[in-house]
């Protein structure tokens, strides 16, 4: 079983409604599922569209074929008709959007959703209700489940709302089952159900995982979402999460919090990163922890705001003036950025520097679904000296110079010692200085003591496939869950492996010789959606390796397992 859902139509009809509703059904009745969403940069109209994939084994990618195709609007069936399979099924209302040319392959199903929810919901705003359970309708599922969600969803709004709601879907349902007379989409069995969680949740959960007690950020695509799910939970965890004026006043704000003792954080996409550069140097200077939650998206400038893409890596590593040691993560899957943000958290306050957890718009809106992830793996350790450990300094230097560079981090105001610092060159106590051997000891504290040991922590590359390949396909961030598709499906017949970086920068002191494994491929494919090789180019730079081909894609949309594996085709053919 693999099915694929495609919910189509214009911003504002509830597509996101239809979409969440469907994937937490699934979810909880034990299926893998996989969502991703496409959506215009505006409130209401433009073409968007919710995927959701479906199976009984695990799932990692989206996929072109659709086996049941939602149409919202008429644009919906021009735009997706085509993807839809051999017995696959296009519903739509008709009473809604018109008579339609029926195009493609797939069966046509007219369920007139808005005079059902009418009937049945007494409101044509339930219309969205009726699709939901039409679907569940073809698949012949059970409405157990989504009536549970119903009842919480509209909790609040009282016993009316919900049992109208609970109706709309029961109508929905009867009609699919009653008029689909082509329906042959049969469910595999049940198993336990599953966590659904996409890469926004799991950074900011595993951000209160972490122990961060302060969030500062100005609202910004794909970040924003960060900011909303630490500001539901704030009560619950004591968190203060502060909607900045600006970007520049988001990350000060952090660096703030950090300097006063607590773990911060902020998040922002690229143009609102620019802004934030100079205090991120301030960063740099002070050795102060903080954490950046970074979203990338297809620029320069606003570009397409809503859309995906791989292009701020060397922006990220670059960024700022002065030299000073940074780490940047960059999760391939929800879980990764679950643990990466612990990992982001652990490395900022244990180095006293910038971690970066770099991620992009398609990581950010996908939800993939986990059996639970390991709450034994995070791992806190306070590394800042407060009261107690601080009455042992009878002169306490917050910027002492170490074998390590690592410096004792106290805490401001809970004890005698003063603690001082400046974003001016300064001395051991903070204060300032210009004399040019302070100067020298203090960047070779800073940069190159830390350095050694930052590589120690940072964790190789993820192997996966066959353990001698002719062919590696090699990738960071949010194209993991393709490359492992593909690997799966090629390695039928051919000796292929994937390499993929989350541990992005620096990299890695050794662990495994990933280097020597790349050398010993007939065939080395960098697969990045960036239209400059921003890895590749890295890869040459720090390790002095060069892929043999390259394949990258700009325009703003994710891979699909069918795309990548056309691209694949051509270096295949030179094995």
């Amino acid at each position: 079983m693999d099915y694929s859902i495609k919910i189509g139509g214009e911003a504002g009809q509830g597509i996101q409604t239809i979409g969440d509703t469907l994937a937490k059904v699934f979810s909880r009745s034990g299926y893998n599922v996989l969502t991703s969403q496409d959506y215009e940069s505006r409130i209401r109209g433009g073409h968007n569209f919710y995927q959701i994939r479906i199976s009984n084994t695990p799932v990692t990618a989206i996929s072109e074929n659709v086996h049941i195709l939602i149409a919202l609007d008429r644009a919906s069936i021009e735009q997706h008709a085509f993807e839809v399979v051999d017995n696959g099924q296009i519903i739509n209302d008709s009473s809604a959007i018109g008579e339609v040319k029926r195009e493609g392959k797939g069966f046509y199903l007219d369920v007139p959703f808005t005079k059902l929810a009418i009937e049945h919901g007494s409101s044509k705003i339930m219309a969205n209700t009726v699709a939901t359970g039409a679907v569940l309708g073809m698949l012949k599922m059970e409405l157990d489940i989504l009536n549970a969600i119903i009842k919480d969803t509209f909790k609040k709004k009282g016993e009316g709302v919900i049992n109208a709601n609970i109706k709309s879907a029961q109508a929905g349902y009867d009609y699919a089952v009653k008029n689909c007379l082509h329906c042959s989409l049969i469910p595999a069995p049940l198993s336990g159900k599953k966590m659904l969680i996409n890469g926004i949740e799991a950074i900011g959960l595993g951000a209160i995982a972490s122990g961060c007690k302060f969030y500062s950020a100005y609202p910004m695509t794909p970040s924003t979402g960060i900011m909303n799910y630490l500001a539901g939970k704030e009560k619950e965890y004591g968190i203060i999460v502060e909607q900045a004026e600006d970007e520049i006043a988001a990350i000060n704000m952090a660096i703030g919090a950090s300097f006063a003792g607590v773990r911060a954080m902020t998040g922002t996409a690229g143009g609102g990163f620019a802004l934030m550069v100079e205090g991120l140097s301030l960063a740099g200077m002070t050795e102060t922890p903080v954490v950046i939650a970074l979203g990338q998206r297809p620029a320069p400038a606003t570009g397409l705001p809503t859309r995906t893409e791989q292009s701020d890596l060397l922006f990220t590593i670059h960024a700022a003036h002065g030299e000073f040691p940074r780490v940047i993560f960059a999760p391939g899957t929800p879980e990764q950025a679950f643990y990466l943000t612990n990992k982001a958290f652990d490395m900022a306050e244990k180095y006293q520097i910038p971690a970066f957890i770099l991620f992009d718009q398609y990581l950010a809106d996908s939800g993939w679904t986990f059996d639970a992830f390991d709450m034994s793996r995070i791992f806190y350790k306070d590394y800042r000296l407060r009261e107690e450990e601080l009455k042992n300094f009878n002169n306490y230097k917050r910027h002492a110079f170490t074998e390590t560079g690592v410096s004792p981090l106290g805490v401001p105001g809970v004890s005698k010692s003063l603690i001082v610092t400046d974003s001016d060159e300064h001395d051991e106590d903070g204060h300032i200085i210009e004399d040019a051997e302070k100067r020298i000891k203090m960047v070779q504290k800073r940069l190159f003591n830390k350095l050694p040991h930052i590589r120690k922590d940072i964790s190789p590359p993820v192997l996966y496939g066959d353990s001698k390949p002719r062919l590696i396909i090699a990738g960071w961030g949010s194209t993991f869950g393709v490359m492992k598709e593909v690997v799966d499906i090629l390695s039928k017949n051919k000796e292929i492996a994937m390499l993929h970086f989350s541990e992005i920068y620096p990299f890695p002191a050794t662990v495994f010789d990933y280097l020597t494994l790349l050398k010993n491929a007939e065939m080395t494919v960098c697969i990045e959606q960036n239209a400059t090789r921003q890895f590749a180019r890295l890869m040459k730079a720090e390790m002095g390796y060069e892929f043999k081909a390259h394949i990258n894609k700009y325009d703003g949309r994710p891979f699909t397992v069918e795309g990548l594996l056309r691209e694949l085709d051509v270096s295949i053919r030179r094995l």
